[in-house]
């Protein structure tokens, strides 16, 4: 990722630089009128008004050539300043879609947890179901057993009871 305030650094360092230049022939050509005009003064004022008139248009010339390059590198700012715009946009989208999927993927993984747990408790309550299921049917098998078992006794204790009484009555009868 290109650096913004690089971008604009790096392009206003060259419009310093178209900028310095037409500067310097400008000065050129002001220290050639300065030169022109020392002589002038030994020439005829015709001259002198026309190599003024010179200096002037090539100041005039300068101004613009000036005016120019500031509005060329106000220009090259404002694209490079649009560019980085862009750009900065560009990454705060990539970053906006990378935190939706990551996101998309958080929930995803949290439904699938979500269904294997809810797989594991079904499981446990089957599993937990059939041995209460197991454990009823042991404890109803040992209650019927217990049961048969006394009634058993039951029966026996009246077999005896009543072979008591028999044997009681039949002295008695006796």
């Amino acid at each position: 990722m290109t650096n913004p305030k690089g971008q604009v650094k790096k392009a206003v360092k060259e419009a310093e630089v178209q900028i310095v230049e037409p500067v310097e022939e400008v000065q050129e050509q002001i220290e050639e009128s300065e030169v022109e005009s020392e002589m002038a003064i030994m020439q005829p004022l015709d001259e002198v008004l026309g190599q003024a008139e010179k200096a002037y248009e090539a100041y005039k010339e300068a101004e613009r050539q000036v005016s120019k390059i500031y509005k060329e590198n106000e220009k090259q700012v404002t694209k490079a300043y649009k560019k980085a715009e862009q750009q900065a946009n560009r990454t705060m989208e990539e970053s906006i879609n990378q935190a939706l999927a990551l996101r998309d993927e958080a929930i995803a993984e949290a439904l699938k947890a979500r269904q294997e747990a809810e797989r594991q408790v079904m499981e446990a309550y089957e599993k937990a179901k059939e041995q209460a299921e197991k454990v009823s049917e042991e404890a109803v098998a040992q209650a019927l057993k217990v049961r048969d078992e006394t009634i058993i006794k039951a029966w026996n204790i009246r077999e005896e009871s009543i072979e008591k009484a028999w044997v009681i009555y039949s002295r008695v009868i006796r």
